[in-house]
């Protein structure tokens, strides 16, 4: 590459999520000139929990990372329900995520980022390679802007039109994610994980945030937001949720989410274009649960700049210190048939294995439900 070819920024990354805030944030240490840019204002708050697992935790902490009482939401919950619509089981299983309010907590990952880092408000429209590096589209408050770099990174989601410009043959399976917003009135909060084969091939959700009672899913795209009402009816005629609370939405959100499967859907990027988070692949293929591997993936690629220089030294390191993540992605693409294929779910749930039990009596978690044995 030409050393005498002048851009704009040594480094664009597009997309300051949880992935892009980081990344932008650890690069500042390099002196790199960098421009991080932010869409959230034209785009408003991500579709997702915000729930954050075990894993984005001890990310966070080993980044002495802080969540302030503002960020957090209410309440904190330590199992999820498992429940299969299409059968009379339920189950409890132990989890501890940390419930925060998602616009908040990625409000405060782009606070720490140095004002060594240009910021941005706008949404990248097309990429191109020119002259060796990149040319990028962008629209801002201020009108269409041009802009060039020598490295590129896409961390802008399932949408990503990094991803889409310059690895266009990259397929992933890709679903409609569907969410509402109820009051949640004065019912008990917990957190629901959904299995209903009849109406997608992914799964669903309920919780609760700060007095809101929120339900999701992911959904073929062809008919996704019949089925996602479908999956209402049965929950309300499974009393699951009583129908006045779902009777009037206080929003409702839709985006695109992505599965990787076992042999192809993570893409690491090329010849100076790189991307991390869902718009490399990086995403749970059961739980859909992104947070932490944006994360992960964020500090993979950091230390790939920081350990070379030439582009293919930097893919084939970025490559090397991401694996552990391709390989938990494999690893739950062979646990993803005992949770979605109904006759190893229902094996599963009869079994009880891995369940803890609600004590008898004890119901100020549990609405009511039909249970089978005697755990849930």
């Amino acid at each position: 590459m030409g050393t005498d070819i002048q851009y704009d920024y040594d480094t664009v990354i597009v997309g300051a999520g949880p992935a892009g805030a980081t990344l932008a944030r650890r690069l500042a240490t390099q002196k790199r000139n960098i421009l991080l840019i932010d869409g959230s204002a034209q785009q408003g708050e991500k579709l997702c929990g915000g729930l954050l697992s075990p894993d984005a935790q001890d990310l966070l902490a080993a980044y002495d990372i802080a969540i302030p009482n503002h960020v957090l939401s209410s309440p904190q919950l330590f199992s999820v329900r498992v429940l299969d619509l299409a059968r009379p089981q339920t189950r409890h299983y132990r989890r501890s995520y940390m419930n925060v309010d998602r616009g908040k907590f990625d409000a405060l990952l782009r606070s720490l980022v140095p004002d060594t880092v240009s910021v941005l408000s706008g949404i990248c429209r097309t990429v191109r390679r020119e002259n060796g590096g990149f040319s990028l589209l962008l629209k801002t408050a201020d009108g269409d802007q041009t802009i060039s770099c020598r490295y590129l990174v896409g961390a802008d989601g399932a949408a990503s039109v990094v991803r889409k410009c310059l690895f266009p043959h990259k397929r992933i399976t890709r679903y409609v994610a569907l969410q509402q917003q109820f009051p949640a009135g004065g019912e008990n909060p917990y957190y629901s994980c959904i299995f209903d084969p009849q109406t997608s091939p992914s799964c669903s959700w309920i919780f609760f945030k700060d007095g809101r009672l929120v339900f999701g899913g992911a959904f073929e795209k062809k008919g996704c937001r019949s089925a996602f009402e479908a999956q209402k009816r049965k929950l309300i005629a499974r009393g699951t949720v009583p129908e006045h609370v779902m009777a009037a939405p206080l929003e409702t959100r839709a985006c695109a989410v992505l599965r990787p499967g076992f042999f192809r859907g993570i893409c690491h990027g090329k010849d100076g274009a790189y991307l991390i988070g869902e718009a490399a692949g990086f995403i749970s293929p059961s739980s859909l649960e992104g947070i932490s591997y944006a994360l992960a993936s964020a500090e993979a690629l950091y230390q790939a700049f920081v350990g070379a220089e030439s582009n293919k030294r930097i893919l084939r390191l970025y490559k090397s210190r991401s694996a552990g993540l391709s390989r938990k992605i494999k690893l739950k693409c062979l646990k993803r048939p005992f949770m979605y294929l109904p006759p190893l779910r229902a094996l599963i749930l009869k079994t009880g294995i891995g369940s803890i039990e609600i004590k008898s009596g004890d119901t100020a978690n549990t609405p009511n439900q039909t249970f089978t044995g005697g755990a849930l």
